[in-house]
């Protein structure tokens, strides 16, 4: 987007320490209720031959994922429903080859959150699912073989003993 400037650097890199607005967290399990209602009327094609099903279902798939990710905590505070449908709406006709539409789907995709570079604007970061990580941690060290846990133990350290 032009005259935004480049994104925010992280409070580690940057030069000036003074205060500055804190990076809002989100959970990283993302928005666990369903996703509200689709706000905008059927799709109609021309020249229909079962494409506005297709369009349709496409779009359910799109908004109940979207609203699984973090970024959609932000949207339900905001009230951003409309415009997440919006975005869901442009980003189907995109896929099939409508320009313009990948256009306005490319500047909704930044409004709303959806690249590191506009999470970084918005001043959004994505928790660290702590939880997971230490069950991996523990699934990592499970796997294991025995030969893998066995420890190389000097002879003559042992014999000296």
């Amino acid at each position: 987007m032009a005259g935004m400037g480049p994104p925010p650097k992280p409070d580690g890199q940057r030069r000036r320490r003074n205060a500055t607005v804190a990076m809002t967290r989100l959970p990283a399990e993302g928005r666990q209720e369903p996703p509200p209602a689709y706000p905008l009327p059927r799709m109609t094609v021309k020249d229909d031959e079962g494409l506005a099903e297709v369009m349709a279902e496409r779009e359910a798939d799109l908004w109940a994922e979207l609203w699984s990710t973090p970024q959609a905590v932000m949207w339900e505070r905001t009230r951003a429903t409309l415009t997440v449908a919006r975005f869901v709406r442009f980003s189907v006709l995109a896929e099939g080859g409508n320009v313009k539409a990948a256009t306005e789907a490319r500047q909704l995709e930044d409004r709303l959150g959806l690249n590191p570079q506009a999470m970084l604007r918005l001043r959004w970061e994505v928790a660290p699912d702590e939880v997971a990580e230490q069950r991996q941690e523990r699934s990592g060290r499970a796997r294991k073989t025995a030969r893998q846990r066995l420890k190389v133990v000097d002879s003559d350290a042992v014999a000296g003993s």
